[in-house]
């Protein structure tokens, strides 16, 4: 027998339709998905998909929330992949879901389909007679596979999808009203806290922990091994019982951070795997004029949550129930599995929001801390709540990378040939990996578990190579990826992954060519590019801005361009950034544009390049990991600065809007190339090029000198 054919999106790997909705007797649509709200307005944009294909009101919808019993294993919510994953599987979903309506109804009226209209849910009969969908569903409805053989609606029909549609998750989160997974205060409720070694290498070798026991509140010490907790009757009872542990507890300590050596320096001393990812030659390299060469660097990045990882977990008849704010609820449920020693059907994990990451923070490792704990305590949830310094040493950071360009510029200043090496750790230790187990706790127990070996996910998407492969067309070209296995750091994903250097770089190098070749930096852009998408959102940002071809910088003010196809194969987005330099580097405006092809929620599309360009100009310019041989040092605001309310710059955004092609994803879009758009203009403002990130005042000042 042939194999079934492949499915849109989600509903590949989740082909049941009772899996993503179920039509209720209330008047109402419950509707499950496998990706969660992380800040992004997914929900929003599923639920406009819904309301189009199913044809009822946003009204009647009702989302619930992600858990590892109804909802579909749509792996991780990460990549910008959530609408063409998720939503491109429910708008088949009920698309086929609407046309069984139909045909119920046509078949109890005894008319054909084209006699049949639908208009919020209600079934109208031409001649006369309505019946709903309420009136129509039963148990047996959805059970059966989808075959996605039904047409989905043109734009042209679309009441929802394509229009500025307001958050559902704002309101409570701007009004106060409990909605994260740090605000549950369920009845019974207990607190922990986890005392983590001092370094990476030390573990537990004595503690009398009698008089932590006997502080007001304690319910119990938990240790196992170099894995250590208190469960406490009130929060700030956990807090000081933690506290008189971590005072009590004695370390054995091992050195294992390369200590004060710059990243990148360490990168490339260490043995690597090596790649070519992309290869071509043509005759005109040997016309070769000039040769120019530059090196870029990023350090480690934290995820630097403003609500630091938090999870409730309850123990009881042998099953644990586990509420996190993972981006994987179903890969988590995997390790939880695998390390409380159970079956996964004795796991039960359940999405609720907490402070945004985007990417690979510790959310994950709070909730196997939750769940050891709770099973001091049976039938009682425990929340656990990290601590500042917790976040900031122990969650998994974007890893440090290195990019080496080299490209030849003929005698008419065109590029003849591009070379770019990159360096770089893995970009994914996330749980549920095959091998081993991706939680910190599992590392520390008596029978610790080894953690899987690191992944970095393959091309085309990507992950140190993510965006290492120009999207300009040259005559020859060579990409090498160098993939160094083991981070001396914990790392793993970063919004955008490797993105964010490798665009940083490709775009930076560009404009030190376009220099170098006496060109525009947009016009040299353009020479280059002949996907007429990409070159329209650079002519959109350039007119937008009221980009001044030749234009110069004062000395302290500056503009730049940047511009990434993400992935290659996701949005297109050009940015244009303007700076001022002066005791530091402040970015003043923000211009870019936008092609997502199909945009659901247009408003939350430019949400999300705000938003990308704000977090962006964070990372470029003043954040970075410090550690020296034993740990990392950089544990609190101070030492680990991101950019403040009145340093954000203003930004406006240009939404090329295509509802004839299919959508693409949005949120990471905007990362490298609003780095590249800095840099570029702190090189337009000054005349001197910073190749390091974070652009700071020294390395400024270095530049200059």
């Amino acid at each position: 027998m042939s194999a079934p054919r492949k499915l849109p999106g989600s509903l590949e790997t989740n082909r049941a339709l009772e899996r993503w909705l179920r039509i209720n007797r209330d008047g109402t649509v419950t509707v499950y998905t496998g990706k969660v709200e992380i800040g992004q307005g997914i929900l929003t944009a599923i639920v406009q998909v819904v309301a189009d294909e199913l044809d009822v009101g946003l009204e009647r919808i009702r989302l619930e929330p992600a858990d590892t019993v109804h909802s579909p294993d749509e792996g991780m919510t990460s990549g910008s992949r959530s609408i063409q994953e998720s939503a491109v599987a429910l708008r088949y979903a009920c698309a086929e879901t609407r046309e069984l309506l139909l045909q119920r109804a046509a078949q109890k009226f005894g008319v054909s389909l084209e006699q049949v209209m639908v208009t919020d849910g209600v079934i109208s009969v031409r001649g006369g007679g309505s019946i709903t969908y309420w009136d129509l569903a039963d148990d047996n409805l959805l059970r059966r596979e989808a075959t996605a053989q039904t047409a989905l609606k043109p734009a042209a029909e679309h009441q929802y999808i394509g229009t500025p549609v307001p958050r559902r998750d704002l309101p409570a989160k701007i009004t106060g009203v409990p909605a994260y997974v740090q605000d549950m205060d369920s009845p019974g409720m207990l607190y922990g806290r986890v005392v983590r070694p001092p370094t990476y290498g030390a573990r537990l070798a004595g503690l009398d922990d009698g008089e932590a026991k006997a502080m007001p509140g304690v319910v119990a010490v938990v240790r196992d091994g170099s894995f250590l907790g208190v469960v406490a009757t009130r929060e700030e009872q956990a807090v000081r019982a933690a506290r008189r542990l971590a005072r009590l507890a004695q370390w054995r300590n091992d050195a294992t951070l390369p200590g004060d050596v710059t990243p990148g320096a360490y990168l490339l001393a260490q043995p690597a795997r090596i790649e070519v990812i992309s290869e071509k030659s043509g005759a005109a390299a040997s016309a070769a004029a000039t040769v120019h060469e530059a090196t870029y660097t990023r350090p480690y990045i934290a995820h630097a949550s403003m609500g630091p990882s938090c999870a409730v977990a309850q123990f009881a008849d042998g099953a644990y129930t586990v509420w996190t704010h993972s981006q994987g609820i179903y890969p988590l449920r995997r390790d939880l599995a695998k390390t409380l020693a159970v079956r996964e059907s004795a796991v039960t994990v359940i999405h609720r929001e907490g402070a945004g990451c985007y990417g690979h923070n510790g959310a994950d490792d709070v909730a196997l801390d939750a769940a050891l704990l709770a099973r001091a305590a049976p039938g009682r949830p425990v929340q656990v709540q990290w601590m500042r310094e917790d976040e900031f040493a122990w969650e998994p950071y974007g890893p440090a990378m290195l990019v080496r360009t080299r490209a030849a510029l003929d005698a008419g200043g065109n590029i003849v040939d591009w070379q770019s090496d990159v360096w770089s750790y893995p970009h994914s230790t996330r749980p549920g990996a095959k091998d081993g187990v991706n939680l910190i706790a599992a590392w520390h127990l008596a029978q610790p578990f080894a953690a899987a070996t690191p992944v970095d996910p393959a091309l085309p998407a990507g992950g140190s190579h993510r965006n290492a492969i120009p999207l300009y067309d040259f005559p020859s070209q060579r990409v090498t990826s160098h993939l160094v296995l083991r981070s001396p750091l914990r790392a793993s994903a970063l919004r955008s992954l490797g993105a964010h250097a490798n665009v940083f770089a490709i775009e930076s190098f560009m404009d030190e060519l376009a220099a170098a070749a006496g060109a525009d930096p947009v016009e040299f852009r353009l020479r280059y590019l002949k996907d007429p998408r990409a070159r329209a959102v650079i002519e959109a940002v350039a007119r937008k801005s009221g980009w001044q071809p030749g234009a110069q910088g004062d000395g302290t003010r500056g503009r730049g361009i940047g511009f990434a196809r993400y992935k290659n194969l996701g949005c297109y987005v050009a940015v244009v950034a303007e700076v001022n330099v002066e005791a530091e580097v402040r970015v003043i405006r923000a211009w870019a544009a936008v092609d997502v092809g199909l945009a659901v929620n247009p408003d939350g599309v430019i949400n999300q390049i705000e938003g990308g360009i704000v977090q962006a100009a964070s990372m470029t310019l003043k954040e970075q990991v410090v550690f020296d041989r034993e740990r990392v040092t950089s544990r609190s605001w101070d030492e680990y600065p991101i950019l403040k309310f009145g340093e954000a710059p203003q930004v406006e955004v240009v939404l090329l809007n295509r509802p004839d092609q299919p959508p693409l994803g949005t949120g990471e879009g905007a990362t490298g190339p609003t780095a590249a758009a800095i840099a570029n203009a702190v090189a337009g403002a000054l005349g001197a090029r910073v190749r390091d990130m974070p652009l700071t005042r020294e390395r400024v000042i270095a530049a200059l000198a």
